[in-house]
């Protein structure tokens, strides 16, 4: 890896463990089209190493975030039994699509989520 690219990796994860601690998205919203653009990633790998990346993120939030009660286990536990379930599935969809439907999909959702938070304040 080029120094270049370790920088641009740097600079990702940084802006991206910022806007997870923050908003509670960094991986598809930030990484995801960073990688696409700035590192010339295929959307599926893209999405994979994000994915990846995701898990120590959420453990260093989360154990900043229980400390300070702002974590609901009950939601989180029966929300990650069906998230984890069908992000099983997922990934195994994932291989059946190709690069520029995923990156379609993204900026659909990007889009209408985007768009609902800016026009009603809320998620």
């Amino acid at each position: 890896m080029s120094i270049s690219t370790a920088l641009t990796c740097l600079a990702i994860g940084i802006l991206s463990g910022v806007v997870a601690a923050l908003c509670g998205v960094g991986g598809g919203v930030v990484m995801v089209p960073a990688f696409v653009t700035f590192l010339k990633l295929p959307h599926k790998t893209a999405v994979a190493t994000s994915l990846a990346i995701i898990i120590p993120t959420a453990l260093m939030a989360t154990t900043q975030n229980a400390k300070h009660g702002y974590v609901d286990w009950k939601v989180v536990i029966i929300t990650a039994i069906s998230a984890s379930t069908f992000a099983y599935f997922g990934a195994g969809w994932l291989k059946t699509l190709s690069n520029e439907t995923l990156t379609r999909i993204f900026g659909i959702i990007l889009v209408t989520f985007g768009a609902r938070m800016l026009l009603l304040g809320k998620a």
